[in-house]
């Protein structure tokens, strides 16, 4: 396996991982047309479109020239101050539960890391993302868009974090009102 930058012919692969990897499940968002793929899916279209997309860090997970994995941080803000979103986090049912996760996420922010990002936000589970050194947000008093989100509402400092505090902002393609 290997980790690279999407590459534009990428883009149908990406949105079909991203389909599979989130099709019934219960946190998944809806379709933005009836029957259609998760949200999820169209999302990461979205935010390809959106000023907020860097493309640095798109990357995909290959295996026999096939992309298995797809993770996805976008540029976010804690009050005026730069952050990222981190998501969604795709790999093909069949290959889940064998690194193709964790690889995707240490390179992701390794490449945050490398670039001078300060921040990553999620919002996810706790005991997948602590592994990669998320912690509830309020411990950095961050406040999460939705205070229902509690505890899975995560950030992950980088090596430029600077005391970033205030309210988090998803990038306008996250916004709920968006889905069906």
């Amino acid at each position: 396996m290997i980790i690279r930058r999407e590459l534009a012919h990428d883009a149908e692969a990406i949105r079909a991982v991203t389909a599979a990897a989130f099709r019934g499940l219960d946190h998944s968002a809806p379709p933005v047309e009836p029957g259609g793929d998760p949200g999820e899916a169209t999302l990461v279209s979205w935010l390809r479109a959106d000023e907020s997309w860097i493309p640095e860090l798109s990357l995909v997970a290959i295996e026999d020239d096939a992309v298995v994995g797809h993770v996805l941080a976008t540029r976010a803000r804690v009050d005026a101050e730069p952050a990222l979103a981190l998501g969604p986090v795709s790999v093909l049912p069949h290959r889940q539960r064998a690194g193709i996760g964790s690889a995707m996420m240490h390179a992701v922010l390794g490449a945050a890391d490398a670039l001078g990002e300060p921040l990553v936000a999620l919002l996810g589970d706790p005991d997948y993302y602590h592994r990669f050194g998320f912690v509830p947000a309020q411990q950095y008093d961050i406040d999460p868009p939705d205070v229902s989100w509690g505890k899975y509402f995560q950030v992950r400092a980088l090596t430029h974090y600077n005391g970033q505090r205030g309210r988090f902002h998803y990038p306008e393609p996250f916004d709920p009102k968006r889905f069906g």
